[in-house]
C-alpha cells in the first residue's frame, strides 16, 4: 500500500498507473464499516483502489466541529491495509489549499435545503474538495455511502454538471444492529446516549410524517435541526446531548417495511 503526503507526490504515483479501472473512495478517515463496505466495493469493482484520508477544514461552519472530529490515522491506515487498498492520499490542508479558499464551488439550489441551510458553507466546501480530489485522482469510479444522501446527489449532479468522466458510485448505508447510521460522529456519543441514538432510525421508519417523526425525536431527547423529505427520502439531522447526527431513508422502504408490520 503506498502512501501519498504531497500532491507532487501523489501526481509521480498517478503518472506511473496504468490500470484500466481505477476506483477512488474519499474519505475524513475514523473509518468504520461503512467506509470499509465502501472500499470493499472499490476493490471487487477495479484493478487499482485509491482512498484519500483529508478533514476538510472547508466544510466546517463551526471550528470547535473541525477540532474535535475524530482522528484514528493509525488505526484507518491499518484498515486500508487489511483491505488491500493500493494507494492512501493523505495531504496536509496547505497542500490542497495552497493558496486557502480562493475558488469554491457554489450549488444554488442544494444550498436553500436541510444541511445547504443549516450548516452554512458546508456543500461548497465538500463540493470543492471532492472536485479538488477526482481532478487529482483522475478515477473511473468513486464511491459514496447514502447516508449523505444530500451530499451524494450534490456530488452527482455536479460530476454531471462539469463534465466530470468519473461515475459516482451510490452505496446502501450500513447500520447498526439496533438501526442507528455508521458514522465517524458515533464516536463522539456518551455511553449514555448510545441506547437513545437508534431513536433517530425509528422515528424516520415509523413516523406518520415529518411533523410527527420531530415529535417523537424531541419526546426522546433530540434537539431537532430538520425533519424533511425531498427526492423520495425521508431526512432528519438531530443533536443528541451536542453530537449531531444526520440519517435518511427511501419512502418506498419505509412504506413497505409498515405494511408488512400491520399484515
Amino acid at each position: 500500500m503506498r502512501i501519498s503526503t504531497t500532491v507532487a507526490e501523489w501526481m509521480e504515483r498517478r503518472r506511473a498507473i496504468t490500470a484500466s479501472r481505477i476506483g477512488f473512495v474519499p474519505t475524513m478517515g475514523a473509518l468504520h464499516r461503512g467506509h470499509a463496505s465502501l472500499v470493499e466495493r472499490c476493490r471487487r469493482e477495479n484493478e487499482v483502489v485509491v482512498v484519500s484520508i483529508f478533514v476538510n477544514p472547508s466544510q466546517f461552519n463551526d471550528p470547535k466541529d473541525l477540532e474535535r472530529y475524530p482522528r484514528t490515522l493509525d488505526q484507518d491506515l491499518a484498515v486500508l491495509k487489511g483491505l488491500c487498498a493500493d494507494d492512501v492520499l493523505m495531504p496536509a490542508a496547505s497542500e490542497l489549499y495552497p493558496h486557502g479558499y480562493r475558488f469554491r464551488i457554489e450549488a444554488e439550489i442544494m444550498t436553500r435545503v436541510m444541511e445547504g441551510a443549516h450548516r452554512p458553507g458546508f456543500l461548497q466546501g465538500v463540493m470543492t474538495i471532492i472536485m479538488k480530489l477526482l481532478n487529482l485522482v483522475r478515477a473511473d469510479r468513486a464511491y459514496f455511502g447514502e447516508k449523505d444522501y444530500q451530499q451524494l446527489k450534490t456530488i452527482t449532479d455536479m460530476v454531471e454538471d462539469f463534465f466530470i468522466p468519473t461515475e459516482i458510485i451510490s452505496c446502501p448505508t450500513v447500520r447498526e444492529e439496533s438501526g442507528l447510521a455508521e458514522s465517524s460522529r458515533n464516536r463522539l456519543l456518551p455511553a449514555e446516549a448510545r441506547g437513545t441514538a437508534p431513536g433517530l432510525f425509528r422515528a424516520l421508519t415509523t413516523a406518520q410524517d415529518p411533523s410527527a417523526a420531530r415529535s417523537i425525536l424531541e419526546e426522546l431527547g433530540f434537539r431537532v435541526d430538520y425533519v424533511e423529505e425531498h427526492w423520495g427520502r425521508r431526512f432528519a439531522a438531530a443533536y443528541l446531548q451536542d453530537v449531531r447526527l444526520i440519517d435518511n431513508v427511501a419512502l418506498k422502504d419505509r412504506n413497505a417495511a409498515l405494511s408488512g408490520c400491520r399484515q
